[in-house]
């Protein structure tokens, strides 16, 4: 009777709470608690996790790609405000950048990470102070020039630094795939490729843009993947593709004609995870992990396949994991900025003493002194003030802003020493060590703790041959082997 009554209760009457249904306590009896409570029919719970999917899907599947039709997204609604009433399409271009600087912002983006540092922006202060004539007691050009000079030599390291950045980044950018244009197949760089082209990938060939793989040439529609770059696996993985798609856009007039819908997440950056559906023909199709190519895979052991552009660029989700190129510090720097602290407090100290000596001498003995008058009639308090800011100028040599000059000019030849060392040369795949930037060499190294999930990480999955024993006969130790272990 109570199954029959809650086969007929509605999912709004189900999610009401009861009331009069009271949580376990010691007062109740042997029989109650032998009564079992009443099992909810597996209709309604099926019933309310597709409602609940459903509208989990409706809520993240905002993300739409079309095939082959570019006047799709210069829909309004794929527009997003950029600046002011500028507008851009939210769908970014395939184009990756990783430098830091272009040639508008390294002047003022390099002067202010450099003037984080505590020694430049120490010399900064000092050179507005010798530009005031009451306080000066140097030159202002003799803060200048060094400052300059200083500044000049990072700067100049910095540049070299990014231009190797935008190299590299040139590079993968001007990669070729081929691409369907006009109803055939055409080279296209990676960097003209769009969310919603047909591309196709050949063995070996890097993917240059997460993409839903429509066909293979495999049996069973596999694909395999090599994801060094993105896990440091080098153990190939299998994608699969829809088997209808595989079944019918193999040949390239029919992917030319493939306008089918895609509905998926937003992009994001987590490598494990795709949610979205395939509209086509009428029907639809889900799609998840294991039918998406990311960005940096590898095509391995698989002549040819197809797919479609879902994330290009900045939306892919490697990208999304490297997040923005920043500015980092290392020890080092953190230690020489505690050493200019620590200095310019005691270079304080030493001016304020010397200023309240000044200040005690004028009362004593300046005043009185008719030879040392200068024809201004300051207090001695005042004249002590301005002494202050005089012998803060006078004293500069305490800081050492050479020694950032010192630092960086050996990182750069940590950087060349690097790149020649032959300890470090990989000879079966014929790769140097590359030291990409000059900023954190000293970091190499460092490292406390090995967290692994498996010994493959360090032994890199090669298994040597090492001792055996087989009928009572040892094989693998010098000494022991002979004819038997030769048969």
């Amino acid at each position: 009777m109570t199954t029959e009554r809650d086969s007929e209760t509605t999912f709004d009457e189900d999610s009401q709470p009861n009331d009069e249904e009271m949580p376990y306590s010691d007062d109740e009896t042997e029989d109650e608690l032998d009564t079992p409570p009443a099992v909810e029919p597996e209709q309604n719970r099926l019933n309310r996790e597709v409602e609940v999917t459903h509208e989990t899907l409706r809520k993240d599947c905002s993300w739409q790609v079309k095939a082959n039709d570019p006047a799709f997204y210069e829909q309004p609604q794929f527009k997003k405000t950029k600046f002011l009433c500028l507008t851009t399409s939210k769908y970014s271009g395939n184009a990756i950048k990783t430098y830091k600087y272009n040639p508008v912002t390294f002047l003022p983006l390099n002067l202010l990470e450099q003037f984080k540092r505590a020694a430049n922006f120490y010399f900064l202060i000092l050179l507005i102070l010798q530009a005031i004539p009451q306080i000066t007691t140097l030159s202002w050009y003799t803060t200048l020039i060094p400052l300059l000079l200083v500044l000049g030599i990072t700067a100049i390291k910095d540049l070299v630094d990014d231009i190797a950045r935008h190299r590299m980044d040139n590079e993968i950018n001007n990669r070729t795939c081929d691409v369907i244009k006009d109803g055939r197949f055409k080279s296209t760089k990676w960097k003209d490729v769009k969310v919603g082209d047909v591309i196709r990938l050949g063995k070996n060939a890097f993917v240059p843009a997460d993409i839903l793989l429509l066909s293979s040439s495999e049996p069973n529609s596999l694909c395999y993947v090599e994801t060094a770059e993105l896990d440091g696996e080098t153990n190939l993985k299998f994608k699969m593709s829809l088997e209808v798609t595989d079944r019918y856009l193999q040949e390239e007039s029919t992917l030319a004609v493939f306008d089918g819908l895609v509905e998926c997440e937003e992009p994001n950056n987590r490598l494990d995870k795709f949610t979205g559906t395939l509209k086509w023909k009428g029907r639809s199709y889900a799609l998840d992990a294991d039918k998406i190519l990311l960005r940096g895979c590898k095509i391995r052991n698989t002549d040819a396949c197809h797919g479609l552009v879902i994330f290009a660029g900045a939306d892919t989700k490697i990208m999304k994991n490297s997040g923005k190129t920043r500015f980092k510090r290392t020890k080092i720097d953190s230690l020489m900025n505690y050493m200019v602290y620590t200095i310019f407090v005691m270079l304080i100290l030493v001016s304020a003493g010397l200023a309240i000596g000044h200040t005690y001498w004028e009362q004593q003995i300046g005043n009185s002194s008719w030879y040392l008058y200068d024809g201004m009639d300051y207090t001695p308090s005042y004249r002590g003030f301005l002494n202050f800011w005089g012998y803060i100028i006078v004293l500069n040599t305490m800081v050492p802003i050479s020694l950032y000059v010192s630092v960086e000019v050996i990182r750069l030849g940590q950087s060349y020493f690097i790149n020649w060392d032959l300890q470090m040369y990989y000879s079966e795949k014929d790769t140097a060590a590359k030291a990409r930037t000059t900023t954190l060499n000293e970091q190499l190294g460092q490292i406390h703790y090995i967290f692994s999930d498996k010994t493959g990480t360090l032994t890199q999955n090669i298994m040597t041959f090492k001792k055996c024993c087989i009928n009572g006969h040892t094989y693998g130790e010098s000494g022991v082997l002979g004819v038997n272990q030769r048969n």
